[in-house]
């Protein structure tokens, strides 16, 4: 049997009093979530373990199997990963945000939505200004790119910017007086009004590729916009797929990870982790229409086109998010999250559609660290 595993980040939310009381997925149209929810089962799933934050890339680790004491190491290392990076010994790697800032305050976490061709120009700039044999700037998507510092602390005090929109940056400067001065002169180089945001920093991390643990993976592949997610997929020993016009945001190529996805499928693969970021861009942004129109793109341009094409076929399909980004509150919270998982001939349970408050009567009843994914590949 096949698998594939389909998230939309951030897609879970709170209730929402201008929604009638209903979370978006919720008051979303998804007749795709909903038909593989009833014909499935369902439950919750707990992606962030306790003592970590609810990044993406803790829950999207955890959602694979990974056990985070053992291997968690920040993003820094996964984007590296992504970017064709090689970590070297004593180097330290940070994501490394270009985000806005305005009157004092964080404007955005993402560099007024920066496209990559200025995002890499201007990280580009940063390396030839500030870069030396210790500190070193490598370009990657859009706003999210690497700072590299050979004998590097990773133990500082970083806070990320997605977490404390109109909040006064000078609080939440690193406890670290090289980052620090980083910062302060990249104010000097990039156009008034944006500044770089290192944050969790890491070493190379120890992962196991997926293929050892389960054998049913013999040939796997992940389909990401976002680095961190291609770098944990490079160390759980996934091919990284690229697709032309995904973005990360709202205009991502939907038809084009759906096409691929069933290509690689269709072509040998035997698991696919199909990733789409633009729901939890929007709920930063605290955009309500924004958010549903995400979710319901996401169900209707991908969800239903890969139920399609392998509904009469040995195939698993999960979908769910890693994390609630409530629209209201423009940050990851680390409450469980919905997840359906639906093949042929599967006993479905009494869940009719998928959202957070169905699925927490779902037969799974509540699942955590590497339970999901046991019960998923079997």
């Amino acid at each position: 049997m096949k698998h594939i595993i389909i998230l939309g980040d951030g897609m879970a939310d709170h209730h929402v009093e201008r929604l009638g009381g209903k979370t978006l997925l919720q008051y979303a149209n998804t007749p795709n979530m909903d038909l593989l929810a009833r014909m499935g089962r369902t439950g919750l799933l707990k992606t962030v373990p306790e003592g970590f934050q609810p990044g993406s890339e803790v829950a999207n680790t955890s959602i694979l199997g990974y056990d985070l004491n053992e291997v968690y190491e920040g993003r820094g290392p996964l984007e590296a990963a992504s970017i064709g990076y090689e970590m070297q010994p004593g180097d330290m790697a940070m994501r490394c945000n270009i985000i806005a800032i305005e009157n004092g305050v964080i404007k955005n976490h993402h560099g007024n939505h920066m496209t990559t061709e200025r995002g890499t120009e201007l990280i580009h700039l940063l390396d030839e200004k500030l870069g030396n044999e210790s500190v070193k700037f490598i370009p990657g998507i859009q706003y999210r790119h690497l700072l590299v510092i050979k004998g590097g602390n990773k133990n500082i005090v970083c806070y990320p910017p997605h977490d404390h929109p109109n909040e006064v940056w000078r609080d939440m400067l690193p406890n670290d007086e090289l980052l620090t001065d980083l910062i302060l002169h990249s104010q000097e180089i990039l156009p008034e009004g944006l500044t770089i945001w290192p944050w969790s920093p890491g070493n190379r991390p120890s992962m196991v590729p997926l293929s050892v643990t389960y054998p049913q993976i013999r040939k796997g592949s992940v389909i990401s916009a976002v680095d961190l997610i291609r770098g944990i997929g490079h160390y759980a020993g996934l091919r990284i797929i690229n697709v032309e016009g995904a973005t990360g945001l709202a205009d991502t190529n939907y038809e084009g990870k759906a096409q691929s996805a069933i290509e690689a499928l269709k072509g040998g693969d035997d698991f696919l982790f199909l990733h789409v970021e633009a729901s939890d861009e929007a709920g930063h942004d605290g955009d309500l229409d924004l958010k549903l129109q995400t979710i319901e793109n996401l169900d209707r341009r991908l969800i239903g086109p890969i139920y399609e094409a392998f509904r009469d076929e040995d195939i698993a399909i999960a979908v769910l998010p890693d994390h609630p980004t409530p629209v209201e509150l423009r940050t990851h919270v680390g409450e469980p999250v919905p997840f359906l998982i639906w093949y042929k001939g599967i006993e479905a349970d009494d869940v009719k559609q998928f959202d957070e408050d169905s699925c927490s009567h779902g037969v799974y009843g509540m699942l955590q660290g590497d339970e999901f994914i046991k019960e998923f590949i079997g």
